[in-house]
C-alpha cells in the first residue's frame, strides 16, 4: 500500500460503507487519525484517534468529502457552504451529482472532485477514478497525494465518468459474477463446490497479479497460455467465438452507464 504523503484536515460529512473504507485505507497508510473529523449521525464509532460528531462543526478543513445520500446534498448545502471556503477542496462521491451541481451549492472552495472508487480503497487496490472543476496543477497533485494510498487514481473528463462508473464502481460485481460463473461451472462438471470455488478464487487472484506485473498485455498473456490445438485454446475458442465476450462485456458497461447517466439526470432534477 502507498504510504500517505498527504499532509492536512479532512472533514467528512457521512461515514457509510465507501466513505468508511475509503477511512480504512487512509488510516492503514498512514494518515494521522486526529487530522480526520467525521460527520455522521447513525455511526456508533469512529476509528480509534478520529474525531466523531453528529453535527457539522466550525473551522476550515484542507479537505471536505461528501459521502452522504445525493438527494440530501440540497438540503444541507447552506450549512456545508461556510466550511467550502477558500482553502478548501470539496470532494464527492456522491453518485449522479456533477460537478457544475457542487460548485452551485458550494461556490467559494477551492476546487470540486468527484470520485469514482470501489471497496477495494480499503485495501488500497481501488482504481479511483477522479474529475476536478476549478483546480490548478498543485490542487489536482494534492488531490492525487490523497487518493494514491487508496489504489490507482486516474484524472478523466467529467464526459466519461458514467463510462468509468461502470466499469470502476460497478465492474468488481461483474469480476465477482464471472468468479462464481467458473466456479458453478466447475462443480457442475464434478469438482466439490468448495473446493471449485477455492480454485477459482486462487486461480483468478493469481491471474490478475501477473497481468498486473508483465509488461504484456491480456490479450497477449492468454495467447500465450493457449497452444494450438491445446486444451486452453479450446475453452478460449467458445470465449471468442463471434466475440461473445466482448459483447457481452460491453452490453454489461453499456447498461452500468446509461443507469449512471439516467441518475445523474435525476439529480439534476
Amino acid at each position: 500500500m502507498t504510504i500517505m504523503n498527504w499532509t492536512g484536515s479532512l472533514l467528512m460529512v457521512g461515514c457509510g460503507n465507501m466513505g468508511g473504507a475509503m477511512l480504512t485505507g487512509w488510516l492503514a497508510a498512514g494518515l494521522d487519525p486526529a487530522a480526520v473529523t467525521v460527520v455522521d449521525p447513525v455511526i456508533d464509532k469512529a476509528p480509534d484517534g478520529v474525531t466523531l460528531l453528529r453535527e457539522l462543526p466550525e473551522g476550515a478543513f484542507d479537505a471536505m468529502l461528501l459521502g452522504i445520500k445525493p438527494q440530501m446534498l440540497g438540503d444541507l448545502a447552506p450549512a456545508l457552504e461556510p466550511l467550502a471556503g477558500k482553502g478548501t477542496t470539496v470532494l464527492s462521491i456522491l453518485a449522479g451529482v456533477e460537478l457544475d451541481s457542487l460548485a452551485a451549492v458550494l461556490p467559494r472552495a477551492d476546487g470540486h472532485v468527484r470520485i469514482m472508487p470501489n471497496l477495494s480503497v480499503a485495501i488500497g487496490k481501488s482504481p479511483v477514478g477522479l474529475a476536478a472543476k476549478g483546480l490548478d496543477r498543485a490542487g489536482m497533485d494534492a488531490v492525487t497525494a490523497l487518493i494514491q494510498p487508496l489504489g490507482s487514481p486516474e484524472w478523466i473528463e467529467e464526459g466519461l465518468f458514467d463510462l468509468v462508473t461502470a466499469l470502476v464502481g460497478s465492474g468488481p460485481a461483474f469480476v465477482f459474477r464471472f468468479i462464481e460463473g467458473l466456479a458453478t461451472g466447475a462443480a457442475k462438471l464434478g469438482l466439490d463446490p468448495a473446493q471449485a470455488q477455492n480454485l477459482a478464487l486462487a486461480m483468478v487472484e493469481g491471474a490478475a497479479s501477473l497481468a498486473l506485473s508483465s509488461p504484456s498485455g491480456p490479450g497477449e498473456l492468454a495467447d500465450r497460455v493457449a497452444s494450438p490445438g491445446g486444451t486452453t485454446r479450446a475453452g478460449l475458442d467458445v470465449l471468442d467465438a463471434d466475440a461473445a465476450v466482448v459483447t457481452l462485456v460491453e452490453a454489461t458497461l453499456r447498461a452500468a452507464r446509461d443507469r449512471s447517466a439516467e441518475m445523474a439526470r435525476e439529480a439534476r432534477g
